[in-house]
């Protein structure tokens, strides 16, 4: 009999291709695919944050590029804090094919239907201006034809605000004006900025006749042009050129604007960027550490294949091809969500943005985010796909023969170090700072190893120091925390990052709302009344104790510049421009008050004669930005008076206290006679009380103005809970992908799960026990997790606190006690419910389903 000695055909043997290789992985994902596709939906949010904030950042681009002209509204605007020269002024008269000019500045207006009163941005407006765009305003013809009389544009928030309609008139100075119509809209104004000062527009030609330009107004000239021939734009502009910084004038054009737009957004659209960006690296966590669990599963499909020949590249291969096609999976949907999802930022963001977007979708957006999203899918399953290749056919048999410990991978740290340099470079792109780089990706290494220690603490304080005099249910539940493939590691990074990084985010906003929080107590001040003339001063003063309220903090504001820092003028010290322009508001005083401090130098509170120097105090932080040290002279320009000083010391001020504080501080004895008005601090008892002052301020005294210190902390509480939505709305795909990791991780072990509650279940333990034992386990994952996710919030946000708005940081504990049970409860529900469906069923039938 003749036999057959040809070998028979083994993967070994055979050449193996690219179309093998598919066929595998296709036909080992069958069964599952959906687990995979769970694996994979950790990064679906991450990705689908950047998508968005990519795709809004495209879309605000070409709309700034769009809208710019509407954003300025002229060609050309000439900006100056103080009036021009008259030979200046000629030269400007003569420029652009048409021009207008606008003078703004703080004043109240008086609302004389209702008697209310609210200090406003008065903007006098003569000519044609806006040149593009438009000033929007109900009626329509209203913001063309307001200036043919006495009549005011009026901010629609101010409208609403003291139920006024068009056709009431308004007090403005000494001057009454008819509301032509409602300003709805001007250019380049934004929500913030209508609701921190509402805008009222007033002819040019009544402004004198208001009375307020006097002694301390503090107004802004902008000199608006329109040019039909771009040559003639770019010689006015290098005519202004020598000017600019001689006069101090600010030269604005369309091209600068769409820079400066472009500039400020995109600082909003990186920090949004990165938001997104730690959502996805939580999901980063997720993929890595299910796909740690999954080849684990593998294992003995792994080394059976090995049995038959497989070589370990083409095992590796076969499983990199999986993650990959599921990868790019995740990756499209998130594209898809995070298209959709752009087209909510607008909504979020409507209040800072000066021009309406028109949202369409960003292809270039959507390619980074596939991009992005297979690179990181790849990328963090690396690690565990690695250890395919050391895969030995032996664990076909027996399981445990290769759990000695084994050499280190040198690919496995190449890949760690990819990671990092991953991390590294995608910030990079976002801050464009290397300090800023650095310090984000430290910040993030160390949460990160924090949150691992912390984790491998509470495993070893289990393990070490589980009292054996618990039940066995509480015993079981705990030793699940250190047992084989336990979740406790990822789980406590995952949601211990989105935890930490959502407190912060809260804190940060306390410290800040409180940073300018009013006192309570009865000696702090809640309302300046500032633009005193020296004739207002003692009227006022009776008028203020007319309604019982106490005068505090009445200080001298004498308005000056500096002519010469040590000898040189601006001319021959180029490079210190900035100290010379715009006007500075100095006062005097024989003492210190309680918001300074000296830290060099020695304090002179009066002159000591006629012809003693005269030694000023400067604040510290204001002599470093003009380069000016101790013993350095200055030579002031007091509104025509020429005065020489000597820096005598510098000093530490509290600007957060809610009150009179200055840069400049002359000792008592030079300025008494310069021209000056008076700032006075009181503290009213009621918003009652203070409607009815106010009012009666503004009838007796039209040029004085009036801050209520009250209206500003709610204002700016509005402005915070704003910014506050939107640094929620992306911190909220962090929690989100928090869960999604949790839930991830509760179905990956799904199989581990079912063996144990089977074998428990087989032992005689009830539905209700084997529920307890899970609920343990989550409770106390779910505890500690949120504990160290706190932990790192209160440290960070004390870090901040301390060292970066010098403020005192007082955790609110009712907040964190709110947001530490809500975590804690999620992962025990969501724990709990995924293993419900094994409780629900005999363990013969679960073990039929499964096999």
């Amino acid at each position: 009999m003749k036999t057959n000695n040809m070998p028979k055909p083994t993967i070994e043997n055979q050449r193996i291709g690219m179309a093998w290789l598919l066929l595998m992985a296709w036909r080992d994902s069958r069964k599952n695919r959906s687990r995979l596709l769970l694996f994979i939906s950790s990064i679906v949010l991450g990705i689908a944050a950047l998508v968005a904030v990519y795709s809004f950042k495209d879309n605000l681009q070409r709309d700034i590029d769009a809208q710019a002209k509407e954003l300025t509204g002229a060609d050309l605007i000439v900006e100056s804090r103080r009036a021009v020269t008259s030979k200046t002024q000629q030269l400007l008269a003569q420029m652009g094919d048409d021009r207008s000019e606008e003078r703004s500045f703080a004043s109240m207006i008086y609302f004389i239907k209702s008697q209310g009163s609210r200090l406003v941005q008065i903007k006098a407006l003569q000519g044609k201006y806006p040149y593009y765009g438009a000033i929007e305003s109900s009626p329509t013809t209203a913001a063309s034809t307001f200036q043919n009389g006495r009549n005011a544009l009026v901010d629609q928030t101010l409208m609403l605000q003291f139920n006024a309609k068009t056709g009431d008139s308004i007090k403005v100075g000494n001057l009454n004006f008819a509301i032509a119509g409602v300003l709805n809209k001007a250019p380049g104004q934004t929500g913030i900025s209508a609701s921190v000062a509402p805008t009222v527009y007033i002819p040019l030609t009544y402004l004198e006749k208001t009375g307020l330009t006097q002694i301390g107004s503090r107004i802004t000239y902008r000199y608006y042009y329109l040019y039909k021939n771009a040559d003639s734009l770019a010689q006015t502009i290098k005519k202004l050129e020598p000017k600019q910084e001689k006069e101090g004038l600010d030269i604005e054009t369309v091209a600068s604007r769409k820079e400066q737009t472009g500039r400020s957004f995109r600082d909003m659209s990186r920090f949004l960027a990165l938001a997104g960006f730690i959502a996805l690296l939580l999901g980063c966590i997720g993929v890595g550490s299910a796909i740690h669990v999954y080849i684990q599963e593998k294992l003995s499909a792994i080394a059976t294949l090995r049995c038959l020949g497989l070589k370990a590249r083409h095992a590796f291969f076969i499983y990199l091809i999986q993650i990959s096609f599921i990868g790019l999976i995740g990756a499209v949907l998130g594209a898809v969500l995070g298209t959709l999802i752009q087209f909510l930022l607008p909504l979020v963001l409507k209040d800072f943005l000066p021009i309406t977007i028109n949202m369409q979708i960003s292809w270039l957006a959507i390619g980074q985010g596939i991009i992005l999203g297979l690179i990181i899918s790849v990328l963090f399953a690396l690690p565990s796909l690695l250890a395919v290749r050391k895969i030995s056919p032996l664990n076909a048999i027996r399981a445990s023969f290769e759990h000695t410990a084994t050499k280190r991978d040198p690919l496995k740290w190449l890949v760690y170090l990819l990671m990092v340099v991953f991390v590294f470079g995608f910030t990079y792109l976002q801050m464009r700072g290397w300090v800023q780089t650095i310090a984000f990706t430290i910040s993030i290494g160390i949460a990160f190893l924090l949150l691992m220690a912390f984790s491998k603490l509470l495993m070893f304080l289990v393990r070490k120091f589980l009292p054996m005099q618990l039940s066995y249910l509480w015993r079981q539940g705990f030793a699940n925390l250190y047992r084989p493939n336990n979740q406790t590691l990822m789980l406590t990074v995952s949601i211990g990052l989105s935890t930490a990084f959502i407190c912060t985010l809260f804190f940060v906003q306390g410290i800040l709302i409180k940073r300018v929080t009013l006192s309570s107590g009865a000696n702090q001040p809640n309302m300046v009344l500032f633009d005193i003339q020296n004739t207002q001063k003692e009227a006022l003063n009776t008028l203020t104790k007319s309604y019982k309220l106490p005068l505090m903090n009445q200080v001298p504001v004498i308005t000056m510049r500096i002519e010469e820092i040590n000898g040189k003028k601006i001319d021959a010290d180029s490079t210190n421009a900035r100290a010379f322009r715009g006007e500075i508001r100095a006062t005097y005083q024989d003492t210190l008050t309680t918001a300074e401090k000296i830290t060099d130098g020695v304090w002179t509170g009066k002159v000591e004669s006629a012809m003693a120097p005269i030694y000023i105090s400067l604040d510290q932080d204001y002599a470093r930005r003009i380069k000016v040290k101790l013993n350095d002279q200055i030579l002031f320009n007091v509104q025509g008076m020429l005065i020489a000083t000597k820096v005598g010391s510098l000093r530490e001020v509290n600007w957060g206290r809610m009150q009179t504080n200055f840069r400049v501080v002359f000792p008592t004895g030079v300025l008494e006679s310069a021209p000056q008005f008076h700032v006075l601090m009181t503290r009213v008892p009621s918003k009652t009380v203070s409607a009815e002052f106010q009012g009666a301020v503004v009838r007796a005294f039209p040029n004085v103005s009036v801050i209520d210190l009250d209206l500003v902390l709610q204002l700016l509480d509005e402005i915070l809970d704003k910014i506050g939505f939107v640094i929620r709305f992306m911190a909220g795909f962090s929690m989100a992908t928090g869960w999604i990791v949790l839930l991830s991780a509760v179905l990956t072990s799904k199989n581990q799960r079912i063996k144990e509650s089977i074998l428990l279940r087989t032992l005689g333990a009830s539905r209700k026990q084997v529920l307890v034992i899970n609920a343990i386990e989550y409770f106390f994952l779910g505890v500690f997790a949120a504990g160290a996710g706190l932990i790192l919030a209160l440290g960070s946000s004390w870090l901040l606190a301390k060292f970066s708005f010098e403020a005192a940081f007082a955790p609110p504990l009712l907040p964190i006690f709110a947001l530490f049970a809500t975590v804690v409860g999620l992962v025990v529900i969501t724990g709990v419910l995924s293993t419900r469906n094994v409780l629900n069923q005999p363990p013969l039938k679960i073990l039929r389903s499964e096999g």
